[in-house]
């Protein structure tokens, strides 16, 4: 019976030590557990949701964030049960978004990125010479809108411009490289700014004012050919050397860029006079979606992270802080044209297309 009794007692004591064990892995993971949010995101920002320092700071405020990756535009066509929120690029496709799946309210603007053109240097200086472009700084400058239009109405090629002579790789028909418009939006943002300056400096509007900048806009986009879906690749096809010496890209990938530490000395970054904003813009589906769009907005680390990957946080141009060798702190000088609504850009970007 003692022996007995030694065992149930040695039982119970190993039962204790384990269920002691148990309860404080239990209380230790209900301290650092996480809300899993799913989110469906522009590619533009595939980096800094998988930076592991965002992740941290997201943890740190109990979520761990679940990014796949769409076109803006493309996100429209997407079933999105099952996801706590939506981020594409710009403010257009968040209304058509949130109208589908009726989210009220004022939808979350964290940060913004404007459209920029980077050239190599000697296109860069040709368009200078040709009065299509100033350069403030060897490798910053502004690309004169109103005149590189009027040189795409006209089909200007780059031999017809004084200085190509010697540069050999400077042929062909002078054009901006831009994204598919009807599934990525920084080449929709292309034609709503380009639409903006050939109207007048007014938004497209109208079925009058649609059919009147049409033209023009498929002729912007014709000329082109084959585009690509995805900033980050013709990007990327930019700084490898490949492709047209002129790109239409996102301030934020050139800022991520130098933020790296890689300065080329062949880039030059231009600044349209006439340019649009890609406001990313949160289209909370859930609470949870609310709670990581409130974050995104207004958690200092996360805002200073976002500076790191070269978005520009609401509200303060300081915060920016760029190289600007290459890239402009405050955005004087640059007017910023507003987005036409997103059935006219639908409507544009298909005409563009032809």
């Amino acid at each position: 019976m003692r022996r007995i009794a030694g065992i149930v007692l040695a039982v119970l004591l190993i039962g204790g030590v384990v269920a002691a064990v148990v309860a404080g892995r239990s209380d230790e993971d209900k301290g650092t557990a996480t809300k899993t949010v799913r989110a469906v995101i522009g590619s533009e920002k595939a980096e800094f949701f998988a930076d592991p320092d965002v992740v941290e700071a997201l943890a740190a405020k109990g979520y761990t964030v679940k990014a796949e990756t769409s076109g803006s535009w493309a996100m429209e066509g997407l079933d999105l049960k099952g996801y706590d929120l939506a981020l594409p690029s710009s403010r257009a496709p968040a209304d058509e978004l949130a109208a589908k799946y009726k989210v009220t309210g004022t939808l979350p603007r964290p940060f913004y990125s404007p459209l920029v053109v980077v050239a190599h240097k000697n296109a860069a200086e040709v368009l200078e010479g040709n009065g299509l472009a100033t350069l403030d700084e060897s490798h910053r400058g502004t690309l004169k809108m109103t005149a590189y239009l009027d040189a795409a109405r006209a089909d200007r090629t780059w031999q017809q411009l004084k200085g190509t002579g010697k540069y050999g790789e400077l042929t062909g028909t002078l054009y901006l490289s831009s994204t598919d418009p009807e599934t990525s939006n920084s080449g929709a943002l292309y034609l709503a700014a380009a639409s903006y300056v050939a109207n007048g400096g007014k938004v497209v509007a109208t079925d009058a004012e649609v059919d009147r900048t049409a033209p023009l806009l498929h002729k912007l986009v014709s000329v082109q050919g084959a585009q690509q879906s995805s900033s980050d690749a013709a990007f990327r096809d930019f700084v490898s050397g490949a492709g047209n010496p002129l790109v239409v890209v996102y301030e934020s990938q050139v800022a991520s860029l130098l933020t790296d530490g890689q300065q080329p000395d062949d880039l030059v970054v231009l600044y349209p006079d006439t340019t649009v904003n890609s406001d990313h813009t949160v289209v909370p589906l859930t609470e949870d979606g609310k709670a990581v769009a409130g974050l995104l907005s207004q958690d200092a680390k996360l805002r200073a992270l976002q500076v790191r990957h070269g978005f520009r946080p609401q509200g303060e141009d300081a915060e920016f802080a760029s190289d600007t060798t290459y890239l402009k702190q405050k955005l004087t000088g640059v007017r910023q044209a507003p987005v036409p609504t997103s059935k006219v850009l639908h409507e544009l970007a298909r005409r563009a297309r032809g």
